[in-house]
């Protein structure tokens, strides 16, 4: 076994800004811009959007900022950290638990990544660009993601397409890719939005996103606005701990997590003013749920002018926050390999993908050929996703949070914190939220899935 202290293969982020856009990268996922829009629509807009930002803040934050502590404390993957902070004790779990959910999210998120990718290329062939109804663009998707030589396919053209950037390593890899991606992102966004908010009808779509109507709230909309909030953060599934592992000294933990926060949450929010602008101005119902993106989206862009241009750039954007998001899942479960078996960074990224490929093939043929083999009432597919983000993520997160307030101790953790900066201004606010908000709001999230 060795420390992880080997350079050369773990790396440094080499500026200040690619780091903030590579963890803002890895939280801007799929979360952001296929779920975050329909969990809007069906939470009654503005008044969840506002309770989302709270939760963020409040709970999403906190264990951001503990997770990049951990990691550049000790420099080293999930594993190694809590091995180091608390050797041979039950808390190495913890790292254990973040590896998994690493594994199992990358498994079924490179087949939806396939997707993205694939719509990308059917947005240029103009495959995508004559739908008369969502109802018919909602029986292409169906009969795309049955199709099992395209789904594999993708599938491994996603995971192919992660392994390059990984395999380059964290600053001529990682750091470099999103350096492009991200700022891509945000001008593709900011183009789409105008765009949106020029069509006829749009403002009814502004007025639903932003006004609150707080007579839609309940409890159960709390918690969904929070667990939106901690997943759409990567939170609990070891990346922004591996991420901060590659943090120099000289790092200012608390600016950096609020920069990375602030970034992740204004793309969901720029999200929300591309579609539901357009959703509202073509006519349809912004509770139209998960397939929103690929069955609606197609047929709210035939209807307007420059259309298939429109499609293209949306889906490229889809793609990027895919991909900056599964490159750091790759590496958090290389990272492993790398800092805890003394593996090259080649044998880990090529073997640990080629795993996490195989044991995805069952995810991305359970909507064709495996459709009909189910559990429980749920595909492979759906347990996978079940498994990681009900149970890992959400335990994750929470004995994060209690490991950090109660274990090592906020006192130790702000001395990390500290190291750099003159003082913890926040320091008392941080230390309350990360023993006492933190854990208990990720535990009624966590309770939430058995008694709805």
């Amino acid at each position: 076994m060795t420390t992880g202290n080997d350079s050369k293969q773990r790396g440094f982020w080499n500026s200040r800004f690619g780091f903030i856009l590579a963890a803002s990268g890895s939280a801007v996922g799929l979360g952001n811009i296929w779920k975050f829009p329909y969990i809007v629509g069906e939470n009654g807009g503005g008044a969840f959007v506002l309770i989302y930002i709270l939760c963020t803040i409040a709970v999403g934050l906190p264990i951001m900022l503990a997770e990049f502590t951990i990691g550049r404390k000790t420099n080293l993957n999930p594993v190694g950290a809590f091995q180091t902070l608390k050797p041979n004790s039950y808390w190495v779990g913890i790292g254990y638990m973040g590896v998994l959910a690493g594994f199992f999210i990358l498994s079924f998120y490179g087949v939806v990544g396939g997707w993205t990718l694939a719509y990308v290329f059917k947005s240029f062939t103009q495959a995508i660009s004559n739908f008369a109804s969502p109802q018919e663009a909602g029986q292409f998707f169906d009969s795309f993601i049955a199709n099992t030589w395209e789904s594999l396919f993708y599938h491994a053209l996603f995971m192919g397409v992660c392994v390059g950037i990984v395999l380059r390593g964290v600053h001529s890899g990682i750091e470099r890719a999103c350096e492009i991606l991200m700022p891509t992102l945000v001008i593709f966004l900011i183009l789409l939005m105008f765009r949106s908010l020029t069509l006829p009808g749009a403002m009814e779509g502004v007025e639903f996103y932003l006004k609150p109507d707080f007579s839609k709230i309940g409890p159960q909309t709390i918690l969904i606005a929070l667990g939106q909030a901690f997943f759409s953060l990567s939170l609990g599934m070891g990346c922004m701990l591996t991420y901060g592992s590659y943090l120099p000294e000289d790092e200012n933990l608390t600016s950096a997590t609020v920069y990375v926060v602030i970034f992740d949450t204004m793309i969901a929010l720029l999200v929300g003013m591309v579609i539901f602008p357009a959703v509202f101005a073509m006519g349809l119902e912004p509770a139209e749920g998960p397939s929103l993106v690929f069955s609606v989206l197609p047929a709210v862009f035939v209807g307007i002018p420059f259309g298939n241009f429109i499609s293209i750039v949306f889906f490229i954007l889809l793609a990027i926050a895919a991909i900056t998001s599964g490159i750091s899942l790759l590496e958090v479960v290389s990272a492993y390999f790398i800092d805890q078996r003394g593996w090259s960074r080649k044998k880990a990224v090529v073997i640990t993908s080629t795993i996490i490929f195989v044991f995805g093939i069952p995810s991305a043929l359970s909507f064709g050929v495996l459709s009909d083999a189910k559990l429980f009432g749920m595909n492979f597919f759906d347990h996978i996703d079940n498994i990681a983000s009900n149970y890992l993520l959400p335990l994750g997160g929470m004995l994060t949070a209690i490991f950090v307030g109660w274990v090592w101790g906020t006192k130790s953790a702000e001395e990390e914190i500290e190291k750099h900066e003159t003082i913890f201004h926040w320091g008392h606010i941080w230390g309350f939220l990360i023993r006492y908000i933190s854990p208990v709001a990720v535990l009624l999230v966590f309770l939430a899935k058995f008694f709805p």
